[in-house]
């Protein structure tokens, strides 16, 4: 009988030892357990929550402890697993929806290693572990940790958050396996050519980003995996991937050519580092071509709300033939400086005086009092300065339209109840009055259209219309004015000789310096440019805009 017994030991070593590492501890601590007969540990039982000790327990004491909580967690006998937690009732919750929600299937723990005091629980000690999990799809392996505290009777527990169940699960969040959730990887925003990825281009990462998060994707096919999920069961992220899905795909206006073209184009050396924006449209229909910027604060292609200078001369120019009767033969004197509502005014270095000067030369050659004059003259009655602001409105489609996606935009201005000075300055695009390079786009756009189109970045979206369409007589007339400005006017040193094209420069004075202004259109794209600190038009934004109509 004694030589049976020992055999029947030596039997029982050997299935200890070829179950090794955690199955070894499972058997002997459910011995040692004893009187529990549950599964369940108690070590923690009799720790006070309330009553934790400053002192973290030792390094044997807390992976004791780990051993216990782990060995419990693994063979899913969760009320022992949460008994060994400072919040037992949560602790069971969570572990019952990690199991569910990764349809587990098997759980083991190894390199079960004490790393010494915790250094984002106070007073309590480290414990890594290796997890392997078989869930839903596949086998997922992580590293994970857990902080053991003692309370000050002695009692020990396994101090609980989300991150005990993965690193950095956060609250109201939780695990799945499976199919990945819509979000987890998120859809990719590409260009017009349904391939090109726009987050490849640093000027539109975050246009892409938002695009994806408010746009509706089409397509794609989703893969498996392991994802985090809010409380919603939207995808936050993904941390295992079993199989590659297609992502889903939301097509954009952007030109992938075009838009390579901007981001060299605001980096031309000529503009010396300066802050540049800029925008490109196909003025047939309003489609988004381009997107470009540099400087530290921010799209200042979208975003960029300046002063726009004399490009503002363009609506101010339509406003005195629409409203006035005005034609580009009619007399527009330019004298070196013009007082209005007690304001002197001067033009732009370079500008000569010409009494004789009609509306179209003034424009060709930026005069700034020939538009003072006459703007003053004709537009403003009693004063009542509202006219150029309901031909911005009524004509140019200026308001709070958005080019889609949740992309962020910030609406140009032109107030309609301009008062002292700023009577006077709007018709030169200084006061009061803002703009950005995508409004100044549409407004080339417009005129070279014959009529607006409200720009988009996702074709197919609502796009407001302008209450009144721009007449044809107007649309010619600011046509041959701009030709001249770009063939022989202010723009001509960097636009002369290419074809078809028309535009306007800008200086705009800000502060201490100035800023540059261009927008110009040829048979094919607008194209508005913003250079912060220009010290004209067309020695700054000019180098911006012509790459953009040579794609160059």
């Amino acid at each position: 009988m004694n030589r049976a017994v020992k055999i029947g030991l030596a039997g029982t070593c050997t299935a200890l030892l070829a179950l090794g590492g955690l199955g070894t501890y499972n058997i002997v601590h459910g011995l040692a357990s004893g009187a529990a007969g549950d599964g369940t540990s108690q070590d923690a039982r009799g720790f006070d929550p309330s009553e934790v000790s400053s002192t973290p327990p030792s390094g044997a004491e807390a992976t004791k402890l780990a051993r216990a909580f782990l060995a419990n967690w693994s063979q899913q006998h969760l009320d022992g697993a949460s008994s060994d937690t400072d919040t037992p009732d949560t602790a069971r919750r969570a572990l019952r929806e990690y199991a569910d929600g990764l349809r587990l299937k098997k759980l083991t723990f190894d390199h079960i290693l004490s790393a010494g005091p915790s250094s984002v629980t106070p007073g309590a000690t480290k414990v890594t572990f290796d997890v392997t999990a078989q869930v839903a799809g596949g086998t997922w392996s992580y590293a994970s940790a857990v902080a053991v505290r003692k309370s000050t009777n002695g009692q020990l527990a396994v101090h609980w958050n989300n991150s005990v169940l993965h690193p950095g699960l956060g609250d109201g969040q939780s695990l799945t396996a499976g199919t990945l959730p819509a979000g987890s990887g998120g859809a990719k925003v590409v260009a017009s050519d349904g391939r090109t990825d726009l987050s490849t281009f640093p000027s539109l990462r975050d246009v892409a980003a938002t695009i994806g998060k408010n746009a509706k994707a089409t397509g794609g096919k989703p893969g498996t995996g392991v994802a985090v999920v809010d409380g919603g069961g939207a995808g936050v992220q993904t941390l295992k991937v079993f199989a590659k899905g297609r992502p889903a795909l939301v097509r954009t206006t952007i030109d992938a050519g075009l838009q390579g073209v901007a981001e060299r184009a605001v980096k031309d050396a000529h503009l010396q580092q300066k802050p540049a924006g800029t925008v490109a449209l196909d003025w047939r229909n309003g489609h988004v071509l381009a997107i470009a910027h540099t400087g530290e604060d921010g799209d200042i292609a979208l975003n960029g709300i300046k002063s726009p200078g004399s490009t503002m001369k363009i609506i101010t120019a339509a406003a005195l033939f629409d409203k006035a009767g005005l034609t580009p033969s009619s007399p527009a004197p330019c004298t070196d400086s013009l007082m209005a509502n007690s304001q002197l005014f001067h033009n732009d270095p370079g500008v000569r005086a010409d009494p004789g000067s009609s509306l179209a030369q003034a424009f060709r050659v930026s005069c700034n009092t020939s538009f003072i004059k006459d703007g003053f003259h004709h537009l403003v009655h009693d004063s009542d300065a509202s006219a150029l602001n309901e031909e911005a409105v009524n004509v140019f489609g200026m308001g709070n339209w958005s080019i889609g996606g949740g992309v962020a935009t910030t609406d140009p201005s032109i107030p309609a109840d301009a008062q002292g000075g700023d009577q006077a300055a709007q018709f030169i695009g200084q006061g009061k009055v803002t703009a950005t390079p995508l409004f100044m786009a549409s407004v080339a756009a417009t005129v070279r259209n014959a009529g607006f189109e409200q720009p988009v970045i996702l074709p197919g979206q609502h796009q407001e219309t302008a209450p009144r369409p721009i007449s044809a007589r107007t649309a010619d007339y600011l046509q041959s004015m701009m030709r001249d400005v770009a063939t022989s006017g202010t723009a001509a040193p960097r636009l002369g000789g290419l074809a078809g094209v028309g535009a306007k420069t800008g200086t705009a004075e800000e502060g201490d310096h100035t800023n540059g202004w261009l927008t110009a259109y040829d048979s094919r794209i607008s194209v508005a440019a913003l250079v912060e600190g220009g010290s004209s038009g067309v020695d700054s934004a000019g180098y911006v805009v012509r790459r953009l109509l040579t794609g160059g």
